[in-house]
């Protein structure tokens, strides 16, 4: 077949493969998943369409809050959102049929198609543009550009490319895995190339109408769309406000889509039932991508491919102005769900909801805490350092200005008490004991991916923060600048008190100094060190946090 949905044969071979089902959803399902529905979202405020499927039918779909807080026009099962970067899976789903059809090989260099884009990005191939190993800085990362300015307008292919095509690479093809939105753009150029047709106008010829997804479009248009969710925001001080305004053709085939979350339960069950690739072109999809060094990342093509509880998830989310989204299909179950909400940032992440619709509907259910007072003095012989085991990290536990928290890799994380030692994360699904074992304090951290707790035990206390060198501020100057972090992009600015590092949405914190180039990112428990040669400006600076080290390259202003 050229182009369009596989031949029945096809079909029944896929199903053939595909494991068991287990038992019918939990009987309690709809009425425990109302109450998580209705504790997520205000039915007066922006809110979140629902979907869940068990072996394709929907055992579950419900509308919560508003579309349009204006016309107080509520959200349905059948009102249309911006997808966001779900509509990757559709990019790569076109190109893949097009590998199948011949036309394509995943080994082809992005030469091949765009003969005039540079080096080293020139030599990065399909398979790498699909599963974000390709290098190429992404343009969502410029500081500074992803504001309504720039984003308001219609941008051609060729003008979305010119956009990061000169940017300096994070790293060369194959060497790292950094998330990547300019290299979905440029799958839509291959499509076009290939097709001579629009990338959106490839995908609804070649997908959306032969399954008749009949809300998947491309969202530019002129014409209303009826059904469309508005978009909207949180505004300093409480409310909301309609989110900036985003020209389609600037997400292009990394984001550019709409649709319902009932078309897209529909595209699932097709997708991952052999109804749309080929059984080689579907295996290549939830393939892991692997890097040069042989380490491999959890991310096929257009397709996240984690855990949930223990069993293997596949699925995407998304974000874009006003809207976020999350999907997970669980095979081992046959079961799908998708939550499409439409205020960012969001009252109640997509991806948790989503997350506990479907442990709820495997019959494992995620533990449900309610905050409980906390008495810091008699945890003071738990606050400290814990070694974990297997992987070699630390993760420490400690209070501060009345609070507690818990730090790993990243900025600090605030934690709340839940009775009987036990501690949880607002927005995320970790959660973790704590005991006294006979070498001491032990932490129990409970993952949302598996269903064995994650041991770490107590090493000493916390350590007293080392005491900061003067830096005159000459020197400190040389330093400030924007340095590309792979995908995302560090602003270093220099104020009244010295350094800070903001990396892509992440807040900022500040570098105190160790000496006259080598900083400690507060709260953090990052290292950073400046590459400055004969009192020039940086050209780059060296991160290094629990064993990893990367080097960032300085953008030229």
């Amino acid at each position: 077949m050229q182009g369009h949905l596989l031949a029945g044969a096809v079909v029944i071979s896929a199903l053939l493969v595909q494991p068991a089902a287990a038992a019918a959803v939990p009987k309690d399902f709809v009425a425990a998943a109302d109450k998580l529905v209705a504790s997520a979202w205000p039915a007066d405020g922006p809110g979140a369409a629902v979907i869940v499927t068990e072996k394709g039918k929907v055992v579950y779909a419900r509308g919560r809050g508003l579309a349009d807080i204006h016309a107080k026009r509520p959200i349905t099962p059948d009102t249309v959102f911006r997808i966001g970067s779900i509509a990757k899976q559709f990019s790569a789903a076109a190109l893949l049929q097009l590998v199948a059809d011949g036309k394509v090989s995943l080994d082809d260099p992005l030469s091949k198609f765009l003969p005039d884009y540079p080096q080293p990005g020139a030599s990065a191939t399909v398979r790498q543009l699909l599963n974000h190993s390709s290098g190429i800085a992404s343009y969502t990362s410029i500081p500074g550009w992803m504001v309504e300015a720039n984003t308001d307008k219609a941008y051609t292919t060729a003008q979305m490319i010119d956009l990061f095509k000169a940017l300096p690479p994070p790293s060369k093809p194959g060497e790292a895995w950094t998330y990547n939105n300019s290299g979905y753009v440029l799958v839509g150029a291959i499509i076009e190339k290939v097709t001579g047709k629009p990338w959106h106008q490839a995908v609804a010829e070649r997908l959306a109408a032969p399954l008749k997804l009949s809300t998947l479009r491309n969202g530019v248009g002129e014409e209303p769309v009826l059904g469309m969710a508005k978009g909207y925001t949180i505004k300093e001080g409480g409310g909301f406000e309609l989110a900036p305004k985003i020209h389609m053709s600037v997400p292009h085939a990394a984001g550019g889509l709409i649709g319902t979350v009932r078309d897209l339960a529909t595209w699932a069950r097709a997708l991952h039932h052999g109804r749309v690739l080929t059984p080689q072109m579907y295996e290549a999809m939830i393939t892991p991508a692997k890097l040069k060094d042989g380490s491999e990342h959890p991310y096929g093509f257009g397709l996240q491919l984690e855990e949930l509880r223990g069993m293997k998830t596949r699925g995407h989310g998304g974000g874009i102005f006003g809207f976020a989204t999350a999907s997970i299909y669980i095979p081992e179950k046959d079961v799908f769900v998708a939550v499409f909400s439409n205020v960012v940032p969001s009252i109640t992440p997509p991806d948790i909801v989503a997350s506990k619709l479907g442990a709820l509907a495997a019959g494992d259910p995620f533990l449900e805490f309610d905050k409980q007072p906390v008495d810091a003095k008699a945890l003071e012989p738990f606050f400290g350092v814990y070694r974990i085991a297997g992987d070699g990290g630390e993760r420490t536990f400690f209070a501060q200005d009345g609070k507690l928290f818990t730090r790993r890799d990243g900025p600090p994380m605030e934690v709340f008490g839940a009775g009987s030692n036990r501690f949880f994360y607002e927005n995320d699904l970790a959660w973790f004991e704590l005991k006294q074992g006979p070498s001491g304090a032990v932490m129990e951290m409970h993952q949302p991916t598996g269903k064995q707790a994650e041991i770490a035990t107590r090493t000493g206390p916390v350590p007293a923060a080392p005491t900061a060198v003067e830096v005159p501020r000459e020197i400190l100057s040389r330093f400030v600048g924007t340095y590309l972090v792979g995908g995302p992009t560090a602003i270093v600015t220099l104020a009244e008190q010295g350094l800070s590092v903001k990396l892509g949405g992440q807040p900022t914190f500040r570098l105190i100094a160790r000496s006259q180039t080598e900083f400690e990112v507060e709260g953090v428990g990052a290292k950073v060190t400046f590459n400055s040669e004969g009192g020039a400006p940086a050209k780059s600076m060296t991160i290094n946090q629990n064993g990893r080290v990367i080097e960032a390259l300085r953008v030229k202003e």
